[in-house]
């Protein structure tokens, strides 16, 4: 059984919008390097959206501008849609980072397109103003992403940054936007570093 066993709605629009909501189910099986804290695996890009967009709807208050959480949590949900075919990019790889971006328009063509055009426009807007991280609502949206596997990393004895050979000053950076849009929880977060530099799960 697969998409060849798709049966005609008799409508485009809607086998359209059937076939792209079959595709994105590859999200489950794009793993990233994030792991469950039950250190069963890593987490897929499904169950990484999952999370994120659920905690969306529990940190507002600690922006210091106010975001529309409905329309983070829509960019949330398709942020990582591209890496069906573009495929998951750790956050500290230098070498797989310098070609990410042509690497995720090439893979946005190919799954947008998939869509009614309007939807497909939508979706890929979202997207783009999530990789923009310049409104409000994406700023919001991006301290999430970064927060959840920093979350992780602090209940797994920094398994991702030991795994990665990870600096401190690499997370400092990743996590600027954190600092600046949420900085009572970036407090938090500058007390585990410093715990996981204590406990060397994070290079100085």
């Amino acid at each position: 059984m697969g998409i060849e066993d798709f049966l005609s709605s008799g409508n485009p629009r809607l086998d359209s919008q059937l076939k792209f909501s079959a595709e994105i189910d590859k999200m489950t099986g794009i793993y990233r390097r994030t792991m469950l804290l039950s250190g069963e695996r890593h987490e897929n890009d499904a169950e990484h959206s999952w999370h994120i967009a659920v905690m969306a709807l529990l940190f507002k208050e600690y922006c210091v501008e106010v975001p529309d959480v409905e329309r983070a949590i829509k960019m949330l949900v398709v942020h990582d849609l591209i890496e069906i075919y573009a495929g998951d990019t750790f956050a500290y790889d230098i070498v797989g980072n310098a070609s990410k971006a042509e690497r995720e328009a090439k893979a946005a063509d190919r799954l947008y397109s998939q869509l009614p055009e309007e939807q497909g426009a939508e979706l890929r807007s979202l997207w783009e103003e999530f990789d923009a991280m310049e409104t409000v609502d994406a700023k919001y949206a991006a301290c999430l992403d970064r927060l959840q596997p920093l979350l992780h990393n602090t209940l797994t004895e920094g398994h991702t940054w030991r795994d990665g050979g990870t600096v401190r000053a690499q997370v400092e950076q990743r996590a600027k936007v954190i600092k600046e849009f949420m900085p009572e929880v970036y407090e938090w977060l500058r007390k585990n570093l410093d715990r996981s530099v204590e406990n060397g799960w994070l290079k100085e």
